[in-house]
């Protein structure tokens, strides 16, 4: 069973930690995913056996997490992020999946003294807007707005519910509009056949933050789950160089 605790906006957030050495390897999930995943497990794993710390949470609204999904925004989720590194002492490496590349950026751009590195996988910063708010026509932009919520289909189950407050609360949230300097070594990782998270964005992000040691690594006909064996090696590699490279 995951441990619990409350944050200082009453949200309820379940974690698993392993302990070890630091600095503190910290797991952010994607939108609408969970702490269970093959990526999170992969890693508590690596961390076991190497005796590095390890962090693995859900987000509000998110698996075994309090809260509803449709209820949250990028703020909420990065205000959970934020609170379960206030349990955490020292130094943190953070490894973000999809929108939690995004909150991982928030957070290293926000709390650059806490950051030692970062792993973006499929990152997908700014997708509120780049990426839901851009690919929606003005009919969809119309019901949104009148109906405060509509509904997508999604390839992993039931259809996401993109909520009025998820796009307009992501846009105070937005990290490619404005200069993003980050002082850790960064490494992002992406696949060819990512249908969520185009290359381009890979690439945009790395020309756009400003940042001494940053790499992207693409990964052929690799999709956005990043989750086959070869995704899981690229993982642990970027890992490695972040943890060896860390201030």
């Amino acid at each position: 069973m995951p441990e619990t605790f409350t944050t200082n906006h009453g949200r309820d957030i379940a974690y698993h930690m392993t302990e070890g050495s630091g600095p503190t390897v910290v797991f952010l999930g994607g939108f609408k995913s969970d702490m269970e995943g093959t990526k999170a497990l992969f890693l508590e794993k690596w961390a076991q056996a190497r005796g590095q710390a390890f962090v693995r949470f859900d987000y509000s609204g998110h698996g075994s997490s309090g809260g509803e999904f449709t209820d949250g925004a990028i703020g909420d989720w990065f205000e959970d992020a934020c609170a379960v590194l206030g349990r955490i002492d020292g130094p943190v490496v953070l490894v973000g999946s999809s929108m939690g590349g995004w909150i991982s950026l928030l957070i290293a751009r926000d709390m650059p003294d806490r950051v030692a590195g970062l792993v973006g996988i499929a990152a997908a910063p700014d997708f509120t807007e780049d990426g839901f708010w851009a690919g929606f026509d003005d009919l969809m932009r119309a019901k949104l707005m009148r109906e405060g919520r509509v509904a997508l289909p999604s390839e992993y189950g039931e259809p996401y519910i993109i909520t009025k407050r998820l796009i307009e609360e992501g846009r105070d949230r937005l990290v490619l509009r404005d200069p993003l300097v980050l002082n850790c070594p960064v490494r992002l990782v992406l696949g060819t056949a990512d249908t969520s998270v185009p290359v381009d964005w890979g690439t945009r992000l790395l020309d756009h933050m400003t940042c001494a040691d940053a790499r992207l690594t693409l990964v052929k006909g690799a999709d956005h789950s990043f989750s086959a064996p070869d995704c899981l090696t690229v993982i642990e590699t970027a890992l490695d160089e972040v943890l060896a490279d860390a201030p």
